[in-house]
């Protein structure tokens, strides 16, 4: 099964589909460190650049095209203009199925686009004489804890197919599925708890992009102020701000007594954490602070926040991938990325609900 990814990112798309037995066969990134971590796990086949610039004949036949849009101006993190110009990057993702004509394709956004204006005018594009007709489709909010990844993320998938009529995998844990949620002390098995340098080793490929670098290589520590230190010592498991005593507290949140619950947080070992975001790396943008403390004994707890390692396993990245681009390049591609184990369980899906029937 022939496989195209838009949008690709570093692939986590492409990780969890080519695991499921596709093949792929072209992809389009247009960062430049983002499409260097893809070549480096599956090819040459990755175009970078501006996909609007790509033209139709381009792109090869293929049994599925998956993608997803840039969402901030759909984000909740955002502005959600209705003119942000991101907003009709999906018409590009359009495009191509429309001139490749798969028999499925998969579109990954976030909550928000379900409810958009944009979404509307999709599902318009279905009609007899839009450039989506013949395709039916299936759309929801999946929950990738619900499908074994350590890690509450709730995405918008929305499957078409013109071979069959879609549905979306059922959940395979939590309170609808037969397993419990995949916690911490699961996914960060293995990983020490004390972390590394705080730089990435100096190495670049031939086009001078940072890397390759192994997993390992990413657990790479921070130089914390020791305010900062004293906060996270404040913090216990499934806490956040509102346990910081009034001498720890920046006047900014001393002033706003309700809301941002998550900041400052940190996560819990027999619990999947929160959505890993691009910052993950900052305790102050969420709840990222390492699970590890002793109640009892302040010199066992581990007092940081995940590293890049952790954040990779937790987005259920195998560790024989390998990552390209500076720290805060590598985080984005982190935290933007489908979990491959949720890519998966939707490729294997599809393929025995549609393309092997």
């Amino acid at each position: 099964m022939r496989l195209i990814d838009l949008f690709a990112g570093c692939g986590g798309l492409t990780s969890g589909f080519e695991t499921a037995g596709f093949r792929p066969v072209l992809a389009v990134e247009w960062d430049p460190s983002a499409a260097a971590t893809y070549e480096e796990n599956f090819g040459s086949h990755v175009l970078q650049g501006d996909i609007t610039a790509v033209q139709d004949e381009t792109f090869p036949s293929a049994d599925v095209v998956v993608g997803g849009p840039p969402c901030q101006g759909f984000s909740q993190l955002g502005n959600r203009s209705q003119t942000d110009p991101r907003n009709r990057l999906w018409q590009e993702f359009a495009r191509v199925v429309s001139h490749v004509q798969p028999s499925v394709f998969v579109l990954e956004n976030v909550p928000q686009f379900l409810k958009s204006g944009q979404f509307q005018l999709m599902q318009d594009w279905t009609s007899d004489a839009g450039p989506l007709a013949g395709y039916e489709l299936a759309w929801g909010v999946l929950n990738a804890a619900d499908f074994g990844v350590a890690q509450r993320r709730k995405r918008a998938i929305l499957i078409g197919s013109r071979v069959g009529t879609p549905t979306l995998p059922q959940p395979t844990h939590g309170e609808k599925g037969a397993y419990a949620w995949v916690g911490l002390d699961d996914a960060l098995s293995g990983i020490p708890f004390e972390a590394g340098p705080s730089s990435l080793p100096n190495r670049a490929r031939d086009d001078g992009i940072a890397g390759p670098f192994k997993a390992e290589e990413l657990h790479l520590s921070r130089n914390p102020r020791e305010l900062s230190l004293r906060r996270y010592d404040a913090v216990p498991p499934g806490g956040g701000r509102f346990d910081l005593p009034e001498d720890l507290l920046p006047a900014c949140w001393a002033n706003k007594p309700t809301g941002t619950t998550d900041v400052m947080g940190r996560l819990e070992w027999d619990k999947p954490s929160v959505t890993i975001r691009t910052e993950f790396f900052k305790p102050e943008k969420g709840r990222y602070l390492h699970p590890e403390y002793d109640l009892d004994d302040s010199s066992k707890r581990v007092n940081r926040p995940i590293t890049h390692w952790e954040a990779a396993r937790i987005q259920s990245f195998s560790d024989d991938f390998r990552w390209c681009g500076s720290k805060i390049e590598i985080a984005r591609q982190i935290g933007n990325a489908v979990p491959p184990l949720l890519a998966e369980t939707i490729a294997a899906h599809i393929r025995t609900s549609l393309l092997d029937s």
